[in-house]
């Protein structure tokens, strides 16, 4: 028996299909076989539909929850479908009844209702007509006119009224009519308020005399009704009150729910049916903040009685999986009927921008909704070309439009401190150094300086940190006390050493500047300066390894933007950088495993050598 191996990473520009443009691509028919990456997901959908059992999803945005709901629904039969009908109550008016029909029966029935009705109300009017004829004869013949007119109009008046209050309480109301669904019902619940949700009674300002709409007819189908027998879908659940999420946990567990008004001002509040039917299958998702926040009964009945799910957020980069993203792109491009095919080579790029918003080696990203905003921006452009086809031109034109908020601001932030000077990228100076950050998914330049100043002190001194700085942060900054220590031949408990984020208003999270801090501090104390055309980014241990950051490809495009010539990055991302098009070999990215190498190439001047083959020393000690 042997061990199974994984398939070999594909050539770089291998997409696994040879085509002219995507409408040779074939689309599966089913969603379920539209979703891609979510092998395990999908199988328990399939298992969940054909038991009916509840699922709760989580995970990042866009990786396909919402769709998997869809397919789910798509999968349930739909030979059990029912309508539900709202019929009076002459014992209670208050006290509306419900009955559900097989799909299709409801209309029928209604409309039968209605022909019945109409029936009574034709021999209504001609038994007023003939009254009237004969009021009208009696007044001539005995010159009583206006009186019989004043008889004419009170007949008139007691007769809409009788027709008002009778006659429209037998026509029961069609809560729900399935009759043309092909498939189960699908409805999304998300941010849905109480009314909606659960039903409601309309208020009716025209209560006495007989003049209001019966109560049955003012009954309104909540989306659980709706989605009786169907798939009812629910993103954020826990954003909804605990009183809304303990009623879905009712309705859940009996199957039915009555409708109220949800107003308890309304005159709606008096009304309550009987219960409604809602069997439903319910797809609960979120984040997982949802988890923490959800209504803890709620989540042990799906848990209990269904299953529970993580979403993948990347999936490995192989020949099949590279495939399933050229098959996304002709989805987008069907689904959104706007926008022209794409063309090999745009496919192509859209496929390494898969694979670069995934941030690691040998993965493609499952965010799957942002890469079809990048599809749908990159056929408008082709459609504002009056192209017929979309080329890789569109497909890097589209990448810059469809720039995150946060990308956008980030551009801005690096334009300000250009123009400011705060971001410099010729020359060099003592103890100011380029560090790389994100902001959201997009890099962003990070200044820092740092400065050695005599001890305030006679016991020891500090390393004062300035700029709003999370908890991650600060410990960075005082672990470079600890390598200072040992690199550095003087006594550093003789200074303060001040070190500042310039303008980090935005804060500083995370010990991804960590290798800037250290390379900042150790020239503030030896006067050694350090090269502003290089930026960097990396966490670093107390023995002085550099170790992996996340954001790799965001930081190196920031810098790129920038103006850097050189990037340093950690050696263990380095099968993580891949770069688009318009940044490829723009800068000289430099892979570092110990602080010794950030040294090497941040460090100018007389006395760099002599510094650097000292920390090298150490290492080797150290580290071997």
């Amino acid at each position: 028996m042997t061990d199974e191996k994984e398939p070999p990473m594909p050539e770089e520009n291998d997409i696994g299909f040879t085509f002219e443009t995507t409408k040779e691509i074939e689309i599966p028919k089913m969603l379920i076989d539209q979703v891609i990456g979510q092998d395990e997901a999908v199988e328990t959908i399939r298992i969940a539909a054909k038991q009916r059992r509840n699922v709760l999803l989580i995970g990042d945005p866009g990786t396909g929850k919402s769709m998997l709901g869809q397919a789910m629904a798509e999968l349930l039969p739909r030979k059990e479908l029912e309508d539900i009908i709202c019929y009076p109550n002459e014992e209670d008016p208050n006290t509306p009844k419900i009955r559900s029909v097989r799909a299709g029966q409801g209309k029928a029935i209604v409309n039968h209702h209605k022909q019945r009705a109409n029936q009574q109300e034709n021999t209504k009017y001609i038994v007023l007509f003939f009254v009237i004829a004969i009021v009208l004869f009696l007044a001539f013949t005995t010159g009583q006119l206006l009186t019989g007119i004043l008889i004419i109009v009170l007949l008139i008046f007691l007769m809409q009224n009788m027709t008002r209050s009778k006659g429209g309480a037998l026509v029961p109301k069609l809560l729900v009519d399935n009759s043309e669904k092909t498939t189960s019902p699908y409805v999304d619940g998300t941010g849905a308020h109480a009314g909606a949700l659960l039903g409601d009674v309309r208020h009716d300002p025209f209560q006495s005399g007989g003049l209001g709409t019966p109560p049955h007819e003012r009954v309104e189908a909540g989306m659980i009704h709706r989605a009786h027998k169907g798939v009812l879908f629910i993103d954020e659940i826990s954003t909804f009150q605990v009183k809304m999420q303990q009623a879905i946990l009712t309705a859940l567990q009996d199957n039915k729910y009555s409708i109220t008004g949800q107003s308890e001002m309304s005159s709606g509040a008096m009304v309550r049916t009987e219960s409604a039917p809602c069997d439903f299958v319910l797809i609960a998702a979120g984040n997982i903040e949802t988890v923490r926040d959800m209504h803890p009964a709620l989540r042990s009945r799906i848990r209990g009685y269904g299953y529970e799910l993580y979403m993948n957020d990347a999936m490995k980069d192989t020949l099949e999986n590279r495939r399933r993203i050229v098959q996304v792109v002709a989805q987008e491009v069907n689904k959104d009927g706007k926008i022209p095919h794409f063309t090999y080579d745009a496919v192509q790029e859209i496929v390494n921008e898969a694979r670069r918003r995934a941030g690691r080696k040998g993965y493609i990203t499952m965010r799957i909704r942002e890469l079809g905003g990048l599809i749908r921006t990159a056929g408008d452009i082709a459609n504002r070309k009056d192209k017929d086809i979309v080329d890789v031109e569109d497909v890097l034109e589209g990448k810059h439009k469809a720039r995150t908020l946060e990308h956008q601001i980030a551009d801005k932030y690096i334009e300000k401190k250009r123009q400011y000077q705060i971001i410099r990228n010729t020359g060099q100076a003592i103890g100011r150094i380029n560090g790389l950050a994100v902001m959201g998914d997009s890099g962003i330049i990070s200044t820092i300086e740092a400065e050695a100043a005599p001890s305030a002190s006679k016991e020891e001194g500090k390393i004062i940190a300035a700029g709003k700085l999370g908890d991650i942060a600060k410990e960075s900054v005082q672990n470079v006390s600890a390598l200072a220590k040992k690199y550095i031949g003087k006594d550093i408990s003789n200074f303060d050493i001040h070190v500042q984020f310039l303008q980090a208003y935005e804060g500083v999270e995370g010990d991804s500047a960590s290798i800037s801090i250290a390379t900042a501090v150790i020239s503030a104390l030896t006067q050694i300066p350090i090269r502003q055309d290089v930026a960097m980014t990396g966490s670093l241990s107390v023995r002085g390894e550099v170790l992996p950051i996340g954001g790799v490809n965001a930081k190196i495009e920031a810098a790129i933007d920038a103006g850097m010539k050189e990037i340093i990055v950690p050696r263990s991302n380095k099968d993580d950088v891949l770069l688009d098009a318009r940044h490829k070999e723009k800068a000289t990215i430099r892979t570092v495993r110990t602080i010794a190498e950030v040294f090497d190439y941040a460090f100018t001047g007389e006395h760099k050598d002599e510094l650097v083959s000292k920390v090298r020393t150490f290492l080797e000690e150290d580290l071997g």
